[in-house]
């Protein structure tokens, strides 16, 4: 009996593997029967390695650069207290706006210099980790993640001769994060009562992680130098991160953005299919009302974002060179780019690190929620500035 049941459910995980396989070869087989029907078998191939190797060449590097350096400052700023301070002026904010404790703020700081990992990180501190409610302790990684990449984002934006702009999308997320953050502890309340009053760490714990921790003594050249290689390394990683998901998915997205080059598909680099254009025109109305879009390709950024942050910004330059982007669309982008900034890549694994891989749907809902928020704040916003500055 035992035996049979057990070819039975053998049997049946088979049938899943199988039809599972069936279907990702059907609808590979159908995206690319697509684009080959419209761009031809040759140019589409083409197309989508000349873009790839553009993308390296020209944006990878570009974004490992600043990488490299903000990820060498934001060193420099934990190593020689900068940090602490922002963390201090910071602190009277966190309560009222997002129902956390004071030294939430350091991990905002330290996601806005580097990236949404780096809450985690935080969280797996003891020390830090005895300030919070449980539920209060969930919804990090909702708070964390709006602020991801900030630093790298705003000075990409800037980069790009915009300086006003990214500074109303950074309200934007902030607001963003409000929401996010807020939503995902009323979640996690109605699902876990208990965990309104059960602390994360219990004071001991925190107390002895505390007595564990050896200052080391270093001479302040040292510092400044650790500091900085270290950071620069850290930056590198991150530019090597990044790299599968600029290449892969905006590669995907441009090809599904962009149209024929000027004498039609003839395998060059940046031309596409103008699918989710097409798409985006059919609920147009509702883009430029939210976000302020006057063109239906811009709708490519949220869409990038939602998976990586750096992919996303990939695709700006050349929506700058197509004369598609304006103050507004910049706001807009920083906003939703930095409260997003690839949390459906990275929520998963954050809250399975910190033992809660249950609540992940309530997590992503939220901040779904929370980059909607930030992208109609930034829009506004901007708004609100255009008018006044008339």
């Amino acid at each position: 009996m035992h035996l049979h049941l057990k070819s039975i459910l053998n049997l049946k995980k088979k049938n899943r593997t199988a039809t599972s396989g069936v279907i990702c070869l059907l609808s590979v087989i159908l995206i690319f029967g697509y684009l080959a029907s419209i761009m031809g078998l040759p140019n589409m191939l083409n197309t989508l390695m000349k873009t790839a190797h553009d993308l390296l060449l020209n944006t990878v590097f570009y974004l490992m650069s600043i990488c490299v350096l903000t990820g060498a400052i934001g060193k420099l700023f934990v190593e020689f207290g900068v940090v602490n301070m922002l963390e201090k002026l910071l602190r009277p904010l966190m309560r009222p706006l997002f129902n956390l404790p004071g030294v939430a703020s350091l991990g905002a700081v330290m996601t806005f210099l580097s990236d949404n990992p780096a809450i985690i990180s935080l969280a797996h501190d003891k020390r830090f980790a005895s300030y919070f409610k449980k539920y209060q302790f969930i919804s990090l990684t909702n708070f964390g993640t709006a602020f991801g990449m900030g630093l790298l984002v705003m000075v990409f934006m800037v980069g790009q001769g915009f300086y006003v702009s990214p500074i109303i999308g950074l309200f934007g997320a902030c607001c963003g994060c409000i929401c996010s953050t807020r939503l995902m502890q009323r979640f996690v309340v109605k699902a876990y009562p208990a965990y309104a009053n059960e602390d994360a760490v219990s004071e001991e714990m925190g107390k002895i992680a505390e007595e564990e921790d050896k200052s080391r003594h270093r001479t302040v050249f040292i510092r400044l130098l650790d500091a900085l290689l270290d950071g620069g390394r850290g930056g590198v990683d991150v530019g090597l991160a990044i790299i599968p998901g600029v290449l892969i998915i905006s590669t995907f997205v441009m090809i599904f953005t962009f149209g024929p080059g000027a004498e039609g598909y003839d395998g060059g680099a940046y031309q596409g299919v103008e699918l989710l254009p097409w798409l985006a025109n059919k609920i147009g109305f509702l883009f430029e009302w939210l976000f302020g879009f006057q063109d239906p390709h811009l709708v490519a950024f949220p869409i990038t974002a939602l998976g990586a942050v750096g992919a996303a910004l990939g695709v700006v330059p050349n929506f700058i060179s197509h004369g598609w982007v304006d103050g507004n669309a910049i706001a807009v982008f920083t906003a939703i780019g930095m409260c997003w900034s690839g949390f459906l890549s990275t929520h998963t694994a954050m809250l399975d690190s910190l033992g809660f891989r249950d609540l992940t749907p309530k997590a992503i809902l939220a901040h779904t929620v929370g980059g909607l928020v930030a992208a109609i704040m930034a829009h506004w916003a901007y708004f609100l500035y255009e008018w006044l500055a008339m």
